[in-house]
């Protein structure tokens, strides 16, 4: 693994805006970047692929673990939110998507920082934009993507009923091109579709409807459970009929509380992070990361000096830092479509820690 510059396509603006990548600048600082990217060889990418997938499968264990024992409380979850997760697992509802952010330097065994498994963005970016940028780039390269043909293939599976509407806050332009993106690939898959805010899914009394009063019975939402439970609304999810995506057992994954447990779980794992609820139970530098939150909210790395502070909704994970490329620190999303690996995304930072401001670089593999 390493980094190359590289000069970007004179007309790269227009060629990403035609793909429908309108956020490719933020505040006017480059989001998407190609006067760089991650350059891996294929060994490298089976480190990854095998590691994505031991840690899915690490994931599924540890959430029949919790479900079995009611773990609920040391996550954050009261009552209600348990018995929606209890019923949509042993329901089997099925998954969609999710991206494990890992530390990896091409060498060591990958180590899994967190899973973002309920709202994970900077997808259609990863799916769609950096193919793109292969093909005109570096045609007799590979990458690791087959992010869009496995989208299209897991819509055929979990789509369900006439219809699949897709809500989210589409003011934000991140959240409504990944939305649309999704829409697109289950339209692909030859469901009818439907998108819209959320702020305006309605109840009629029985069910959750759209703005033509039909009955929600598909919804894909790219909102976190979290906050959905904290809605007026909330009381009717239960009872609604409604098949969410993500399912409500993702709630258990979502939750960077879920850390400590899978460490406790699967100790030693070399894919893991020693990681605990209390900052006393690891030496040396820790970092601390509130129970949910997004792009790097309130994560802070505290250094061994730090052993004193404690806060709650908190967990505190062993230090991995991303390694540096160029003065750039450098941070791999892989992504799960269902249960299979199916490619990943670079962000880089001048900073330790990814936040929504750090720049999407792609890769590729020889």
């Amino acid at each position: 693994m390493r980094r190359e510059t590289l000069v970007p396509r004179d007309d790269w603006h227009s060629r990403v805006e035609a793909l429908g990548f309108g956020f490719h600048t933020i505040d006017g600082q480059a989001y998407w970047r190609e006067d760089a990217c991650y350059l891996f060889d294929e060994a490298a990418i089976d480190t990854l692929e095998s590691a994505t997938d031991e840690l899915h499968a690490l994931f599924m264990e540890t959430v029949d673990r919790i479900i079995r024992a009611g773990r609920y409380a040391e996550l954050g979850l009261d009552d209600r939110a348990a018995r929606l997760i209890e019923r949509s697992w042993f329901d089997r509802d099925p998954a969609l998507y999710g991206r494990m952010d890992l530390s990896f330097d091409g060498r060591s065994p990958p180590k899994l920082l967190e899973y973002n498994a309920d709202t994970p963005t900077s997808l259609f970016e990863a799916s769609v934009v950096q193919w793109h940028w292969l093909e005109d780039v570096a045609p007799d390269a590979d990458q690791f993507n087959s992010i869009h043909e496995q989208l299209i293939d897991r819509w055929r599976h979990v789509g369900g009923g006439p219809r699949v509407h897709f809500a989210a806050c589409y003011d934000n332009p991140e959240d409504g091109t990944t939305t649309d993106y999704l829409l697109d690939t289950c339209m692909q898959a030859g469901h009818q579709v439907q998108a819209l805010d959320i702020a305006s899914i309605g109840w009629s009394g029985k069910a959750f409807i759209d703005l033509a009063d039909r009955p929600i019975e598909r919804l894909f939402k790219l909102y976190p459970w979290e906050w959905l439970l904290s809605e007026r609304f909330a009381p009717h999810i239960a009872t609604s009929g409604t098949r969410w995506l993500e399912p409500p057992w993702k709630m258990l994954l979502s939750s960077k509380a879920v850390l400590p447990l899978l460490w406790e779980f699967f100790p030693n794992h070399p894919n893991l992070l020693p990681a605990s609820y209390q900052r006393g139970d690891i030496d040396g530098a820790v970092v601390s990361k509130p129970f949910w939150g997004r792009e790097g909210q309130g994560i802070v790395v505290l250094d061994a000096r730090d052993a004193g502070r404690q806060a709650p909704f908190t967990v505190y994970q062993a230090l991995a830092p991303l390694p540096v490329f160029d003065g750039h620190h450098a941070l791999v999303g892989s992504w799960m479509i269902g249960d299979k690996p199916s490619g990943i995304g670079i962000r880089e930072d001048n900073d330790r820690i990814t936040r929504n401001t750090s720049c999407f670089v792609p890769h590729l593999f020889l």
